[in-house]
């Protein structure tokens, strides 16, 4: 069963592929706006974007305000704060660097009830802005309806993928395709489009087939994530807001400057 306003999890239950819009600049209008565009997803991102607690409060409420689903990407290892980002009213965590199966059981202890985790019990905003009254529904109904991604970014994750692939609670795995041209390089390059790279994908995806889960990819582009969906990655993250700030601001200066 699905939560009320819970959109995510039942998008990719129904096999759809999923874009979702991108923000590192903290400010939750910019969320909003991401969202009330056209994204049915976006992603808060407080790893490598300008995120702290009180915006990414308010980014998630205004994202579900415009009808989206608000995920959130953790700092690295930081499952306190997945854990806090649910009770928050997120539908999805991304985790970097799930490099082996004690960092996937990890995170799903943090974000999963028993007898899946080991999450703990305090969701109130989560469920005023879902339209909850009832805990043992919000309860009962979480564990189908929260959506972990590990994200598999290493020489170290791409040798124990089935093993991570087969952790029960994991839902997606999600290529951060930088860090893997770094590290698949032993950090000779960064070439997110590599063939390296686009190899690695096409083994991730054959491990997320295997294993029941659904695959997942960051790309700098909506040209990008089409071509990559259609390889059957159904969790795509597109741009970024700061990139479509700049793109739509050089557009703009280039017609004044002939």
């Amino acid at each position: 069963m699905s939560l009320p306003n819970y959109s995510l999890a039942r998008r990719l239950a129904a096999g759809e592929t999923v874009y979702t819009g991108w923000c590192a600049l903290p400010a939750p209008i910019v969320a909003e706006a991401v969202a009330r565009e056209g994204f049915n997803t976006v992603t808060i991102d407080q790893q490598h974007g300008l995120w702290g607690t009180e915006g990414t409060v308010t980014a998630i409420g205004a994202i579900r305000a415009a009808g989206a689903a608000p995920v959130v990407r953790i700092p690295l290892g930081a499952f306190a704060v997945a854990s806090r980002a649910l009770d928050f009213g997120a539908e999805g965590i991304i985790a970097p660097m799930i490099n082996t199966v004690a960092d996937a059981k990890a995170f799903v202890s943090a974000t999963k009830y028993p007898p899946l985790g080991e999450r703990s019990w305090g969701p109130t905003r989560a469920m005023i802005l879902a339209g909850i009254g009832d805990m043992k529904t919000y309860l009962r109904e979480a564990n189908e309806n929260i959506v972990t991604l590990a994200m598999i970014e290493t020489k170290t994750a791409m040798a124990n993928l089935d093993a991570i692939a087969a952790v029960p609670g994991i839902d997606v795995l999600f290529v951060g395709p930088s860090d893997l041209s770094i590290g698949l390089s032993d950090g000779t390059e960064l070439d997110p489009h590599s063939r390296t790279v686009d190899e690695a994908v096409d083994r991730i995806v054959a491990a997320c087939k295997k294993a029941g889960k659904i695959a997942g990819l960051y790309c700098a582009n909506a040209e990008r994530a089409v071509a990559c969906a259609k390889r059957g990655i159904r969790f795509l993250a597109v741009g970024s807001d700061l990139g479509f700030l700049r793109a739509g601001t050089a557009a703009q200066v280039k017609t004044l400057k002939g």
